[in-house]
């Protein structure tokens, strides 16, 4: 699935592709702003951490939980 996150007062979005669902990302991203934790983590599908700032974050927006298809489409 790709996440696309926005942060206040920077100019970039933060994209990345995860293997989680979209129902657990909603948790982390509610529990990251309802509660006094002070990031956000999510792990990329190659393994990387991403540490977000939890009272920096302006949007979160999911992509499409769609398997990548090979080949031509004819």
């Amino acid at each position: 699935m790709d996440i696309r996150i926005g942060l206040t007062n920077v100019a970039r979005e933060l994209s990345l592709e995860t293997d989680q669902s979209k129902e657990d990302i909603e948790a982390l991203v509610n529990d990251a702003l309802q509660s006094d934790t002070a990031s956000l983590k999510l792990t990329d599908t190659k393994g990387r951490v991403y540490l977000v700032p939890s009272r920096n974050i302006a949007f979160v927006e999911f992509g499409v939980e769609e398997a990548r298809r090979v080949g031509f489409v004819s």
